[in-house]
């Protein structure tokens, strides 16, 4: 069972890489843009759909969890190997693009943090309540 998580995984993964490489072919850009995004917005989305209608048990998605665990040290891994010097020598257009995300997130902060019902904080933790880590 933990396998058809991995499956899964890969599958989104697959279906990202390919969505970003015809994205990169669209804007005239000879790189994959936003693939990795694109496959953790598809594998979020079809993990959902799958516990909606139960067909997603618990051993499956110990393969996801696996896999979303080791998945910031990989994006690390990938962003160290890209050559920023190269970037921003190729023109301005980096450094704008780079600013224009930075803004955009910024913008929206406010926008999320208004999303949902307003709810009671949690209670402070105890001693009897505390996890030992």
């Amino acid at each position: 069972m933990i396998l058809y998580g991995v499956a899964t995984l890969a599958a989104c993964m697959l279906a990202g890489t390919l969505v970003g490489d015809l994205l990169g072919i669209a804007v005239g850009v000879d790189a994959n843009v936003g693939g990795v995004g694109f496959a953790m917005i598809m594998l979020m989305l079809v993990t959902h759909w799958l516990r909606q209608r139960g067909k997603f048990p618990e051993p499956s998605e110990r393969g996801v969890l696996f896999w979303s665990a080791m998945y910031i040290p990989i994006v690390i891994a990938m962003a160290s190997t890209q050559n920023v010097v190269k970037a921003v020598a190729g023109g301005p257009m980096a450094i704008l693009a780079g600013l224009g995300a930075l803004a955009a997130g910024f913008a929206l902060v406010p926008v999320l943090a208004r999303i949902g019902a307003p709810v009671e904080p949690l209670p402070p933790l105890t001693t009897e309540n505390k996890q030992e880590v």
